[in-house]
């Protein structure tokens, strides 16, 4: 059943797709009986019938009694109303889970710790991912109120042991509760059988509307609720109930009592052919998760010495499947659930999740499987110097790359600890070398002049090769022109999977950053190359500027005015554009303004004399701006208010369209960066966006600002003063909304 016929999904536990019957049994309660379950009248008595039918259905499929569910939002809602729930209802204490939880459970019990209200004890498990009811035995203590553990894991499959640690904690009195989102509707999963408290149950994971959940409390526990309002669900969940999604998930509960024995067995049928067919296709396939206690769907494999994030980014198109937990697939961290498991990270990074479900058939994973081996041969350079890629195909080139322009830099505090580890090179002809943050080096010629030397490279920001030739080379030249120098010349530096794409694609690289090359006036004379498994491209730079000339990112002074002249939001744009959720006419003006050179700007910039200059690009505005503060001593205040933003790019931050390395941004300036309260998460986000080619942000003296600002409008530029050095300091930045 897939969106389209070429598709085969093998992601069902990411989210499986609503089941033609359960629509069938909502669409009357989509355009029919409407009533509000509260009313007393006809059209209030059918709906309230509806509601408790459904309820009903929920409650047969897990061997409870209907008065014991309370349909929720969803499994996550269902997971915070059994936590805060009981550690309201009983005033606090120790609460202990596993350390492979999703993170609707770890979340929640790691804010009740820093908000004071639980001690939390988070277990580990074994090689297969089984918590040791032993284990949480030996974790329970005199005040411990709840233990939390999922029935199955979402990423690795395994099955808990459940009943025994719900035995043990029956005899401390202590409550359990079970995440079954992954189980129902793969295994029977039955209240008397298991023996716990609470039961939480996600509909869009059994083939209901996502939106709709339940939460089984077995009667009599403790529990408060989350939400407070007009007495629905027995006081447990205020508001008037989504008749619609409830009965869909109420037909969807009833689907699975009917046949889940039988519907398990042919997925562990399709699941082992699956894992057969991919075990013969590659030599040392590993595999993890428990060999027996294992969801007869789910296939967890790491394909040794390939990035599984590039692979299903290859086959993003044709296949669906995952990389660990799909809520975190914008994720290069290796998944917590295997690192618990004592994966190695390289393993880790290697692991692809394969989930079959209720539409799946026998064809489509033979063929499910021939694709991804197709790719991973590919990835691996075993098959014939042929490209796989026709060369008169379109190219995506972004589909060839699991990561996008400047995001892929090390994190900020990774690079500042590589940094502080180099010694620093005392020779007089050095000027500028690693002891500040500047992205260039400049060396003392002996007649009055620098060379300054930059090298900059990142892999694909946008599908056309030609463009992202061009804008590689823009982001490179940049370096150059920050430091007030001309650039000479450059040579080409390249990574390129010649296996796997046509060389036509390298040479339209090399036009594109040819192009801007010619613009900036300067030769490429040549460059190093090799093999990699994804595009990657940028140039090495060389300039020269008189040494009384050059501009350094250190040197702000107190009262100096803080001007950018590009706008911020490239990497937020990058990242929607590589989803297919970019609005097309937004994204052509943000690929011409990365395409952009930063000499125009440059060139206006030099008789204002700045004090400091610098670029933005992978660190964010905030992160280029404290390497300027910090290295000259001063603090800032920055106003938001004034920042240039591209217009729609807070959207896609509502959208979630976030980088990894600007979350990565952002979480560093933390510790640095002071907001106003008024200010919102999403600005945040932007204020530490990834650029790519940004623009040059300098510290002017206030007398020469006017000026400069006049010369960039006149010359169609950005010039925005965004900013003030505020006095002395170790580098702090105070956003405000406005300037006071």
């Amino acid at each position: 059943m897939n969106t389209t016929q070429d598709f085969i999904y093998l992601d069902y536990n990411a989210t499986t797709p609503v089941d033609p019957r359960v629509a069938q049994a909502m669409r009357p309660y989509l355009t029919g009986f409407f009533g509000n379950p509260s009313s007393t009248h006809r059209m209030g008595r059918e709906a309230k019938k509806a509601v408790e039918s459904a309820r009903s259905q929920v409650a047969a499929c897990l061997g409870a009694e209907a008065e014991e569910i309370i349909f929720t939002s969803g499994g996550t809602e269902s997971n915070n109303l059994a936590i805060r729930g009981v550690v309201a209802a009983l005033g606090g204490g120790h609460v202990i889970t596993s350390a492979i939880e999703h993170p609707a459970i770890l979340e929640v019990v790691k804010a009740l710790q820093s908000e004071g209200q639980i001690r939390l004890t988070i277990l580990g498990v074994d090689a297969t991912g089984l918590v040791d009811p032993a284990d949480v035995q030996r974790a329970l203590r005199p005040d411990t109120v709840l233990v939390t553990v999922m029935l199955a894991n979402n990423e690795v499959g395994t099955i808990e042991p459940i009943r025994e640690i719900a035995r043990i904690c029956q005899e401390r009195g202590v409550l359990v509760h079970t995440d079954a989102a992954q189980a129902i509707g793969k295994i029977p999963v039955d209240m008397t059988e298991l023996g716990v408290d609470l039961l939480s149950v996600a509909g869009h994971k059994l083939y209901a509307p996502k939106g709709i959940g339940a939460l089984y409390v077995k009667r009599g526990t403790p529990i408060q609720p989350l939400m407070r309002g007009a007495g629905h669900e027995r006081g447990m969940r205020a508001g008037t109930e989504n008749i619609l999604e409830q009965v869909g998930l109420g037909a969807a509960c009833a689907l699975v009592h009917a046949d889940v024995e039988k519907e398990a067995a042919r997925l562990r049928t399709l699941r082992d052919r699956l894992s057969r067919l991919l075990d013969d296709g590659f030599v040392g396939l590993v595999h993890h998760g428990h060999p027996e206690r294992r969801l007869p769907n789910t296939l967890s494999i790491a394909f040794p010495g390939l990035d599984a994030g590039l692979l299903l980014t290859r086959l993003g198109d044709e296949l669906g499947a995952s990389a660990g937990a799909a809520c975190h697939a914008d994720s290069v961290d290796p998944s917590h659930v295997l690192t618990a498991m004592g994966v190695d990270p390289a393993t880790s990074m290697s692991t692809v999740r394969l989930s079959v479900g209720r539409f799946t058939t026998e064809a489509e994973v033979e063929e499910g499987a021939r694709r991804i081996l197709d790719v991973v041969r590919e990835l691996a350079g075993d098959h014939p110097l042929v490209s796989p890629v026709s060369t008169g195909a379109a190219i995506r080139l972004t589909q060839f790359s699991h990561g996008l322009g400047c995001a892929c830099k090390l994190q900020p505090q990774v690079l500042e600890e590589v940094l502080k580890a180099i010694p620093r090179i005392t020779r007089q002809e050095v000027v500028v070398g690693t002891e500040t943050a500047d992205d260039a080096c400049a060396w003392r010629l002996g007649d009055g002049r620098l060379l300054v030397q930059t090298l900059d490279f990142f892999a694909p920001v946008v599908d056309s090769p030609r463009l992202f030739g061009a804008i590689a080379a823009a982001n490179a030249l940049s370096d150059v022109y920050a430091m007030g120098a001309e650039p000479l010349f450059a040579l080409n530096i390249v990574g390129f999977p010649v296996m796997t794409l046509p060389v036509s694609v390298l040479e339209e690289i090399l036009a594109g950053a040819n192009e801007v090359a010619e613009e900036a006036g300067i030769p490429i004379l040549g460059g190093h190359s090799i093999d990699d498994n994804e595009p990657k491209y940028g140039l090495v730079v060389t300039g020269v500027v008189d040494e009384a000339r050059l501009w350094r990112n250190i040197g702000a002074r107190p009262g100096d005015l803080l001007l950018l002249t590009k706008p911020l939001g490239t990497g937020l744009w990058a990242t929607a554009a590589k989803h297919g959720v970019a609005e097309e006419a937004g994204w052509q003006v943000v690929q011409g303004g990365m395409r952009q050179l930063n000499r125009p700007a440059a060139e206006i910039l030099r008789p204002a004399e700045p004090h400091a200059v610098t670029d933005v690009t992978g660190f964010g505005l905030l992160g280029h701006l404290h390497e300027m503060l910090a290295g000259s001593g001063v603090n800032a205040e920055l106003w938001l208010d004034a920042v240039p933003i591209i217009e729609g790019t807070r959207r896609l931050v509502a959208m979630g369209e976030v980088p990894g390395g600007t979350r990565s941004n952002l979480a560093h300036a933390r510790s640095w960066t002071t907001f106003d309260q008024a200010i919102d998460e999403p600005f945040r986000v932007i204020l530490a966006d990834a650029q790519t080619s940004g623009g040059l942000l300098a510290a002017v003296d206030p007398a020469q600002v006017e000026q400069v600002v006049a010369n960039l409008v006149q010359a169609h530029l950005t010039a925005a003063v965004i900013g003030t050095v505020t006095g002395q300091g170790e580098g702090r930045i105070d956003v405000r909304v406005g300037r006071a």
